[in-house]
């Protein structure tokens, strides 16, 4: 037995319990932001929220770029490209919902490039992978 059959399933184990960790915490976020933030009254629990989202964001980031030379629709970018479209499709329903009660001119252009991420992760997720020659 080799050492990635030994940790193959350690590795599942790890994905699959952050996996749950950031659906739950994400789907709390979304679902239930007022009561998070009310539970969370003083300031420093606040920057700390903040600072969580901003690591998500590094996170996500430092994925992108480690993918970036992957096919996105084949078996190893799916998972990836399913991550973004997931993230720019919540976030610009979200940060558009959020323009639309305040006329905030940032948020509008925030909206505007979740969109076009949107779009562009959607596009690859409906097309097959095309082989490069």
């Amino acid at each position: 037995m080799n050492v990635s059959q030994t940790l193959a399933p350690a590795s599942k184990i790890i994905m699959t319990l952050s996996a749950y960790v950031l659906g739950i915490s994400g789907l709390s976020l979304l679902f239930f932001p007022e009561e998070i933030m009310e539970f969370l009254t003083q300031s420093n629990q606040n920057a700390i929220l903040l600072q969580i989202i901003g690591a998500a964001y590094f996170g996500f980031a430092m994925s992108n770029w480690t993918a970036k030379h992957s096919i996105m629709g084949g078996i190893y970018g799916r998972a990836i490209l399913i991550g973004n479209l997931s993230h720019f499709m919540t976030g610009g329903i979200l940060i558009t919902k959020y323009y639309l009660k305040t006329s905030n001119t940032t948020f509008l252009i925030i909206s505007i490039v979740y969109i076009l991420f949107l779009i562009t992760f959607g596009y690859l997720f409906m097309n097959n992978p095309k082989t490069v020659k």
